[in-house]
């Protein structure tokens, strides 16, 4: 079901990640008539945030397959489809939904291909949402990528800006490999020019969306927003530094990541989730042993501290690494005076103005 690829021109229409999603799965879901879909909500009128909106209308709804609230079934059910021929894509409201099918992922789904000796494989995409903010708290404000990424026979993505989404989801569809599409509420928000049509974007790894010599920020998902930010500011007090959009997660393209520590010395990774035992972790890992000589400072990592999500907006203040303390670690790492750092943070908590910590901040808009 190869398709050629497309480039976003300016003059694309500006839409958001949610959309693009929606448009990706949907010119997929055009293209081959084997593609379906599960899940809790399919054509419900909020349509998972709105990224399956309408789709029923373009390809038949008996190609939504709403199912009930029981994963481990459900997940069970879109394995066997895709063995049988079909590509499913399951979409899960939370990603701590897929906790209830664990065996089913990570046994059956990932494993088919290698115990059949390739006579099957199990073509299936497996969207799960992530986010934070409004009291979700200790079991709805997760971000489980570490656990999916552990597993050898699944493919981990996590798209941040919307000109890479809808080509990468449609290439997810096109795996013959099951893949786990992990989408940040908060990355549903990000507008950019994107091409109309089809769009098929490689899920090889990091791409980089900041350039600078100062450091290397090697960020996921959501965070390489904020790492955005830092950069710009960063840039702005003359110290410019790189960014990297680790975009897929498994199997992890290192390469890309070498080469820029290669050239700047340092290496900061902000992690979605957890620092401890975090993809950071592994990444810091793997490049201090092939290039320690090329370290000019030990690698550091920023990522959720090793407690549960508080719901409290009050409890929650300090929780999340945001575009502030990115700049400040990257700055000490940088060895600039604790004036400079204050003075950049300061920009940063001005540009946010007063909106609560739990709000989306508006200014992440492309192109990135």
């Amino acid at each position: 079901m190869s398709m050629p690829d497309t480039t976003s021109a300016p003059d694309a229409p500006v839409i958001n990640m949610g959309t693009a999603i929606r448009d990706g799965l949907l010119e997929a879901a055009r293209h081959d008539p084997s593609v379906i879909f599960f899940g809790e909500g399919v054509e419900d009128p909020a349509a998972l945030f709105g990224t399956l909106k309408d789709i029923g209308k373009h390809i038949g709804h008996d190609r939504m397959i709403e199912m009930p609230i029981a994963e481990n079934g459900l997940i069970g059910v879109a394995i066997g489809a895709a063995m049988a021929g079909k590509r499913p894509v399951v979409s899960l409201q939370r990603v701590e939904f897929a906790l209830l099918a664990l065996e089913q992922i990570l046994n059956n789904a990932a494993k088919t291909r290698y115990v059949s000796n390739g006579r099957h494989s199990v073509p299936l995409v497996l969207r799960m949402i992530v986010g934070r903010g409004w009291g979700q708290g200790p079991e709805h404000s997760q971000s489980m990528e570490a656990i999916f990424a552990h597993v050898p026979g699944l493919k981990v993505i996590m798209p941040a800006f919307a000109e890479d989404a809808k080509g990468m989801i449609a290439a997810a569809v096109e795996d013959d490999n099951p893949v786990i599409v992990i989408e940040h509420r908060w990355s549903h928000y990000t507008t950019s020019p994107v091409a109309e049509g089809y769009i098929h974007r490689p899920l090889d790894g990091p791409r980089t969306v900041r350039e600078g010599d100062g450091l290397t920020i090697v960020a996921t998902s959501y965070m390489t927003l904020e790492a955005v930010r830092a950069a710009d500011k960063l840039a702005e007090a003359g110290y410019p530094v790189e960014v990297l959009d680790l975009r897929v997660i498994r199997p992890l393209n290192l390469d890309p990541i070498v080469e820029s520590v290669a050239r700047t010395g340092r290496l900061l990774t902000v992690d979605t989730g957890f620092r401890m035992f975090g993809i950071g972790a592994e990444i810091a890992s793997e490049v201090t042993s092939r290039c320690f000589d090329l370290l000019d400072a030990a690698p550091v990592r920023l990522g959720l501290p090793d407690h549960p999500t508080p719901s409290s907006r009050g409890l929650v203040k300090g929780f999340y690494p945001d575009a502030a303390r990115i700049a400040r670690t990257a700055a000490e790492m940088m060895g600039l005076d604790d004036a400079r750092i204050s003075a950049i943070e300061e920009g940063i908590l001005a540009d946010r103005k007063d909106l609560p910590l739990d709000v989306p901040d508006p200014f992440f808009k492309g192109p990135f």
